[in-house]
């Protein structure tokens, strides 16, 4: 090979000198050439029902062959017969199946001839069978004794294979066969011995031929069998024939192979066809046939007995199967054999055939024929046919081999070469074409192809030449040398250009040239964009039932859009487009969607994409995770008593690693049917060493856990039943509760039904009084408690109890010590004084009782107290009685929620678990002055330009003497900005109005009033005003709280004759929608008349009394119920009465007498000012007194105090204004 290298244009100039191109082309039918057979017929068989009989020869060459037949190697003349139907420019011919035909048996061959040579065919068989029929003949009926061996001949006629023989009756039923009766290979029925139930006058034998579509029947053939001759007559028939049976009985004699044969035979069989060995034997009794194979083994797969183990059949023989084969026929008297000596021969195969080609003038020529076979074929030369006359062949010839030196033109000829052996004939023929003729190039000129990026692209310029041609592809008409690394010129002068690009686009020409001629042609390359793909998500792993979308993203060049096809595999196998199961798999060009996935939705899945030029795949796996499949096939073994091995095998972990694997029992006497967990082991284990429990029928499931989630369990395993023993443990949790002062109550947790370890389950209880060092007192119990009576009140006792079944006790109990029951303290206590903390709050201290006055456990002290008067009235107070629960043994305790400014009484109890002991002496204190709540409203009766007139209601409580009033004001925008705040002392109690002057017009305002006393002042009450424009009327606004359940409100202190805007809005003042606004005119002082006279009407004044009966009635009642569990309203109290004390002290104070588990007061007094939520305040009650609940008293009343309060402890006054508005004091 030689190129030429250039880097102008990317010029290519490659040339080649293909040695064989001329020998390895087809010759083109344009060029003169030898007759080639391209068709023949092979043995056929002409059918009595077929019409007619085609007999092929089909050949190809120039000039255009003509044909002639030989028959039986002598010429036949297709015209000879006018049954015989010729074709012109072909040698087939077809025999019409008219009159007489079986002249036309015989071997044909067909020779196909031009002015070059001759071409033969292989031989054609032509068979013409004659209809198989049985000849016409007196079978005479057949004569046997009992115990006699029979041969009935079926002589079948000769016909076209395969032949079937059957024996039947009259009536078409078969004949049954059996090792005593049965029908060899010729088609005889043999009889190994007669008996008298063999006697029949319809033996038939049938010959089927199926190629031939024809059954033939044989004349009916009769058997006789009889006594035997000599038989005692007067004997019974039995008797007769066992007599005679002894007499016939003898050894097995062979009848196939015949005696006369020998005691060996020697067969032949061909190589790949089926060896049939028979072997038939007379006897009584009837014998048994085996076979083996004396030198080697037999065939274990091809080789099988048939017809009762009479006959052996090995298919597909080779080589191997030759040797020796032994059939041997035995009964009770003696045994017989015969050997079959097989030989396998084959029919000629070719090891070398002779090839022929063309050949340029010149060169030289060696032919080469071998063939193979057994025995070996003879080899015979034939030149066009004819054979080769050694004296006028200028070549040399020999057996295996033809030379000839210096072709010439006219050494064109077709040589044949044929081997023989007596199994059959091969031919071989080979073309010498011996050629002079300049490059013929068979591609068609100005061809376009086309490529992507990337892949190969092949120009094609097949060339026909002799002598060979030298072949050179240029590229854009540029001959300078270039480097061709990328191009390859195949050898039948295909151009290979290797990773292709964009580059290679252009025009390229072949140029073909040899010593007689040369010829080009040219050819056009387009380079397009290679085909992308990619499939998202990338191996993705999805759930079980879950969905999952596939998506195919691709890329291809604009000028392939008309082929791009796009279509899904799986695992190989395409989804067809539009697939769905119930709608669970869609498929939509570069889709592919799977709803609820299943286990068989796993695999990999293939995108493919492809054009007309190329084809891409992209591919992805899906994994479908799932639980894992139960266990399986779960056995015991190790048995022990308390112990057993499980075992099982895993199930499928379907793609997520089995973490660890849960073992559960179930057994069927105590809680039959329910499965409870026995232990866990390792994802990776597959046996356990369980640990069981005495007298328990267990079975055991297995279960296994994956980070999907556990299977389903396992079918259980056999059951397994440990045998009983004494319990192992003893009863916990030993306790003693009593109710009466006399007596003891004994309990304890009873075992577990898998811890009793077998029947009888008892409870040995003993018990004795502590440090007395009495007996044991002792009592068994079937049940978990017992009751001891007569004892002292509340001494310790000693007490142990012990598990016992009907094979023994448990271990050695441990000593548990309990008190027996108790009784009411019979003291109180002592030493009850009162700390005043603050105007709310006061701390009480007392002395505890002696602990032999508790007789019981001491549970805490109870501190009951009640208002007798308020110290700013003198009223005297109906005895409302509240108490607090100190746990434990407490000496002190705060008391919160007090009046301000009132006088009080308290006591002090002690309790235990029996109950309350007697009341302490009451003692009196006092609480101090307080300060005042918030004025009840602030009203804002008219503006001037620079002035304003306020109203205020008193203190709904005063907590005091009231001194003075602070009124202060301060400017506001709507931008939340505020100017200095201003002060006005209303130092007289009594005034409840003031009028504010030198105010600026058209000024926001916020208004302050807050009540004092001695003690300070309280919380201001709050209002907005906007004063008047110059020379406009001035505007306020007033707000009221109104509860949901309101139908009606009143709104006090408007001025008469004077317009106002009446307003619903929601309490969240960041709603400003309105519920209902209206405009209303109030009336002027004209109509004061006639309201002043409806107070001296008679029927105003009855129904006034009437509505104070109703209301003193609903007081009454009131007041009962409220008394009637001596409820305490903490949150009421701490609304109306702030403390600004409280605040002060409550980390000094409070704090000290917090527990150490417990949160401090502080929080508590937070919440009373509204500044955290209730939760904090109910944990933090713990300094005021605790309960069986940490700090509430029996009847619950402090936990309706404290833990009813809402998020926000807001004070719902009337007269309060910050409900509506956003700025507050």
């Amino acid at each position: 090979m030689e190129m030429l290298l250039s880097t102008k244009g990317i010029t290519i100039c490659l040339f080649f000198s293909a040695l064989s191109l001329a020998a390895a082309t087809e010759i083109p039918l344009s060029v003169l050439q030898l007759p080639t057979i391209t068709e023949q017929s092979h043995t056929q068989v002409a059918y009595p029902f077929d019409e007619e009989f085609t007999i092929r020869c089909e050949a190809r060459g120039n000039p255009q062959p003509s044909f002639n037949w030989t028959k039986d190697g002598k010429p036949f003349d297709l015209l000879s017969d006018p049954r015989v139907v010729t074709s012109n420019n072909s040698g087939t011919f077809v025999i019409q199946n008219r009159g007489l035909i079986s002249n036309f048996q015989g071997k044909y061959r067909c020779f196909a001839s031009n002015i070059l040579g001759t071409a033969m065919s292989e031989e054609i068989e032509l068979i013409v069978p004659s209809v198989p029929k049985f000849p016409k003949e007196k079978i005479e009926p057949l004569d046997v004794e009992h115990g006699d061996s029979v041969i009935l001949h079926c002589n079948p006629p000769k016909g076209i294979p395969p032949l079937h023989i059957y024996w039947m009756n009259i009536d078409l039923q078969h004949i049954p066969q059996d090792e005593r009766v049965s029908v060899s290979l010729q088609g005889d029925l043999y009889f190994a011995n007669v008996e008298e139930s063999d006697s029949r006058s319809d033996y038939c034998c049938f010959a089927a031929f199926p190629m031939l579509r024809t059954i033939v029947q044989k004349m009916p053939m009769t058997l006789k069998v009889s006594r035997l001759k000599h038989a005692n007559d007067s004997g019974s028939p039995n008797a007769a024939v066992t007599k005679a049976n002894f007499i016939k009985e003898r050894k097995p004699k062979l009848l196939i192979p015949p005696e006369s044969a020998g005691s060996s035979s020697s067969v032949t069989v061909i190589k790949g066809g089926v060896l049939l060995l028979e072997c038939i034997a007379e006897g009584l009794p009837t014998p048994h046939l085996n076979w083996v194979k004396i030198v080697g083994n037999m065939p274990k797969d091809r080789a099988k007995t048939e017809n009762f183990e009479k006959r052996l059949k090995i298919e597909d023989v080779t080589a191997a199967d030759e040797g020796m084969y032994q059939c041997t026929a035995s009964n009770p008297m003696g045994t017989t054999r015969h050997e079959f000596h097989v030989h396998v021969e084959e029919p000629p195969q070719w090891l070398k055939k002779p090839e022929g080609g063309v050949y340029s003038v010149g060169t030289n020529l060696v032919l080469l024929c071998e063939a193979i076979g057994n025995p070996e074929p003879s080899i015979r030369w034939k030149l066009n046919g004819m054979p080769i006359d050694s004296r006028t062949f200028r070549g040399r010839i020999s057996t295996r081999e033809i030379s000839l030196t210096n072709l010439q033109l006219q050494d064109s000829a077709v040589f044949q070469c044929e081997a023989t052996n007596k199994h059959g004939t091969i031919l071989a023929s080979a073309n010498v074409n011996v050629l002079n003729i300049a490059p013929l190039i068979l591609t068609s000129d100005g061809e376009n192809y086309a490529t992507v990026v990337g892949h190969s692209a092949f120009l094609h310029c097949d060339i026909f030449a002799s002598p060979v041609a030298d072949v050179r592809w240029t590229k854009d008409e540029s001959i300078e040398p270039l480097s061709a690394f990328r191009y390859e010129l195949n050898q039948n002068g295909t151009l290979e250009i290797k990773h292709t690009n964009k580059e290679d686009s252009g025009s390229y020409a072949c140029w073909a040239e040899n010593s007689v001629g040369k010829s080009a042609i040219t050819a056009n390359l387009d380079i397009r964009d290679a085909t992308k793909l990619a499939v998202t998500p990338k191996n993705p792993q999805v759930l079980k039932s879950h969905s999952i979308l596939l998506k195919c993203q691709a890329e291809y060049d604009s000028h392939l859009k008309h082929s791009f096809k796009l279509s899904w595999r799986k695992d190989g196998d395409e989804l067809p487009v539009n697939r769905t199961e119930s709608g669970r798999i869609i498929l939509d060009r570069d889709t592919l969607f799977l709803s609820s996935v299943m286990l068989e939705d796993q695999g990999v899945y293939t995108c493919v994409a492809s054009t007309s030029l190329d084809s891409t795949t992209a591919e992805t796996q899906l994994i479908v995770l799932d639980v894992p499949d139960p266990p399986e096939d779960l056995q015991l073994s190790d048995k022990q008593n308390r112990s057993v091995r499980l075992s099982w095998t895993a199930g499928s972990s379907h793609n997520s690693p089995v973490n660890e694997s849960i073992i559960e029992f179930e057994e069927n006497w105590w809680e039959p049917g329910r499965w409870q967990e026995l232990t866990r082991v390792p994802g990776d284990a597959t046996t356990a060493l369980l640990s069981l429990s005495p007298f328990v029928n267990y079975q055991f499931r297995v279960v296994s856990v994956n980070a999907v989630g556990r299977s389903k369990p396992s079918q259980p395993s056999l059951r397994f039943s440990t045998p009983p023993a004494a319990p192992d443990k003893n009863p916990e949790n030993i306790r003693v509760e009593a109710s009466k002062p006399n007596e003891m109550v004994m309990k304890w947790e009873p075992l577990k039904p898998l811890e009793t370890n077998g029947p009888g389950l008892e409870y040995r209880v003993s018990w004795r009084q502590r440090g007395l060092g009495t007996d044991w007192s002792e009592e068994t119990v079937g049940r978990h408690s017992l009751t001891v009576r007569n004892t002292p009140t509340f001494v310790p006792y000693e007490i142990k109890v012990q598990a016992v079944n009907n094979l023994g006790s448990g271990p050695e109990p441990n000593v548990t010590i309990g008190y027996s029951g108790e009784d009411f303290p019979d003291a109180a206590p002592s030493g009850v004084s009162v700390d005043v903390v603050n105007s709310t709050v006061v701390k009480a201290f007392w002395l505890g009782i002696p602990r032999d006055r508790v007789r019981g456990h001491l549970r805490g002290y109870k501190v009951s107290w009640w208002k007798t008067k308020s110290l700013l009235d003198g009223k005297r107070h109906h005895p409302e009685k509240h108490f607090l629960t100190f746990v434990g043994d407490r000496k002190d305790g705060m008391i919160p929620g007090l009046d301000p400014f009132s006088e009080f009484r308290l006591t002090v109890l002690a309790y235990n678990s029996r109950g309350d002991g007697p009341e302490s002496s009451s003692v009196v204190f006092e609480t101090p002055e307080g300060v005042p709540e918030q004025p009840r409203f602030l009203r804002i009766l008219n503006f001037d330009e620079d002035s304003v007139t306020l109203s205020w209601g008193l203190p709904k409580k005063a907590n005091g003497h009231l001194t003075s009033y602070i009124l202060q004001y301060q400017i506001i925008n709507e931008t939340h900005e505020v100017g200095p705040l201003s002060d006005v002392s209303v130092t007289n109690h009594s005034t409840l109005s003031w009028r504010l002057s030198g105010l600026s017009p058209s000024t926001k305002y916020k208004f302050y009033v807050k009540a004092c006393t001695a003690k300070g002042c309280g919380k201001p009450i709050t209002e907005e005003g906007l004063t008047m424009a110059q020379g406009s009327k001035g505007t306020g606004r007033s707000s009221d709280a109104v509860k949901p359940t309101q139908k009606f409100h009143p709104v006090e202190a408007l001025g008469p004759g004077t317009e106002y805007t009446v307003r619903l809005v929601t309490k969240n003042w960041v709603d400003n929608n309105s519920i209902f606004e209206d405009v209303i005119e109030t009336r002027g002082r004209a109509y004061a008349g006639i309201y002043d006279g409806i107070s001296t009407q008679g029927w105003f004044i009855g129904l006034m009394c009437a509505i104070a009966l109703l209301t003193l009635l609903l007081l009454t009642i009131c007041f009962v119920r409220r008394n009637k569990g001596g409820k305490y309203s903490v949150k009421e109290k701490e609304d109306l009465h702030p403390d600004p004390e409280a605040q002060s002290i409550k980390d000094e104070i409070f704090g000290e007498y917090s527990d150490s588990d417990e949160k401090p007061l502080k929080g508590s007094l937070r919440s009373l000012h509204g500044d955290t939520k209730a939760t904090g305040s109910a944990e933090s009650l713990v300094d005021y007194g605790e309960g069986e609940h940490g700090m509430f008293n029996e009847d619950g009343s402090f936990i309706g105090a404290y833990s009813g309060a809402k998020e926000k402890g807001s004070v719902d006054s009337t007269g309060s204004s910050t409900a509506t508005f956003p700025l507050h004091a």
